[in-house]
């Protein structure tokens, strides 16, 4: 079990400690379940309502909510208590007790020409192909499959069930059937990239596809050949991204969203939940493509009138152009 005083989490971690420094700590919770000897957070304001009533031996706020943490009892007040709680439970991780696993589990299987890195930890059932390349510190979980050729950087988290390299989508059209395009190419996957269970990034039908550094992929994702991803851009769950599309650094793209091939997104360029993005995006800023859902039979009448607006443009153009001009 985990312990730690406020004290020693500030030494390590800084932020202006409220309250005493000697009590102790052996658990991470929410607000509405931390008990007595628990460390909570607060960094949304939907929960407010929580503080004063949270059973936790210190909340974690951001700065305007110093005060008001204040009345229930001890907080560390930070400037952003989202990010602070992230370094929170990263140490914590650290803190608890080892593994006694190999590095390498003994049900994977390797290439002897594949390049392992000592450091790196490969989990059970994994298959690591000829010439493919693991970072160091990368530890891939269990059942992850990276394909011959295709590189993996240092300190990235690859969770179960993981795809890298397998075959694009590229087939063609030939006398009624379909001709299978041999995908050559491979997948380069910079360093501190996490991916999430499930996730396929296919290689590069020639070239590579590119993950670039940072990069944070939710589970369930599908990156298609050819497709290049800029630093600290982060996908949630369900994502697709088409063969060849360009998508920025520091870009945002929600659950479900989908990116059409060959298409660009520009840097900072955020998608929201559920969009169909069909165009390039070339200039930064927030992009919805989603009908708002509503009731059923509300969602059919707007339906049927937005059929009607290109009929309806022609009839306001056509009744505009016989007023008067203006002086």
């Amino acid at each position: 079990m985990v312990r730690l005083t406020l004290g020693q989490l500030v030494d390590r971690l800084g932020g202006d400690l409220q309250g005493s420094s000697d009590i102790e700590i052996s658990g991470l919770a929410t607000l509405s379940s931390a008990g007595q000897h628990d460390l909570a957070f607060l960094s949304h304001p939907k929960y407010r309502s929580q503080l004063l009533s949270s059973q936790a031996a210190c909340v974690v706020v951001s700065r305007p909510m110093g005060a008001e943490a204040a009345q229930r009892g001890a907080a560390i007040v930070v400037d952003d208590a989202y990010a602070y709680w992230a370094r929170v439970t990263q140490l914590w991780s650290k803190l608890l007790p080892a593994s006694n696993e190999p590095l390498i589990h003994p049900s994977a299987f390797i290439h002897p020409l594949a390049s392992i890195d000592p450091t790196a930890r490969i989990g059970p059932m994994c298959v690591i192909e000829a010439h493919a390349v693991i970072g160091s510190r990368t530890w891939l979980k269990s059942s992850v499959t990276v394909s011959q050729a295709c590189s993996i950087g240092e300190d990235c988290i690859l969770h179960p069930g993981v795809v890298i390299g397998a075959d694009g989508f590229g087939f063609a059209p030939e006398n009624g059937m379909w001709t299978k395009i041999e995908q050559l190419g491979s997948v380069r996957i910079g360093n501190f990239v996490e991916i999430g269970a499930n996730t396929c990034i296919d290689r590069g039908a020639l070239g590579e596809t590119v993950i670039e550094d940072g990069v944070k992929l939710d589970n369930l994702i599908q990156i298609g050949h050819n497709v290049s991803v800029g630093a600290h851009t982060a996908m949630a769950g369900c994502v697709g991204i088409a063969g060849s599309a360009k998508i920025g650094a520091h870009c945002t793209l929600g659950g479900g969203a989908i990116v059409l091939g060959h298409l660009q997104l520009v840097d900072h360029v955020h998608v929201s939940a559920a969009s169909v993005v069909t165009r390039s995006l070339l200039q930064s800023g927030t992009y919805s493509g989603v009908f708002p859902i509503d009731s059923n039979e509300s969602w059919q009448k707007n339906a049927a009138t937005l059929r009607q607006l290109h009929s309806l443009r022609d009839r306001i153009k056509q009744l505009e152009s016989g007023l008067p001009q203006r002086g």
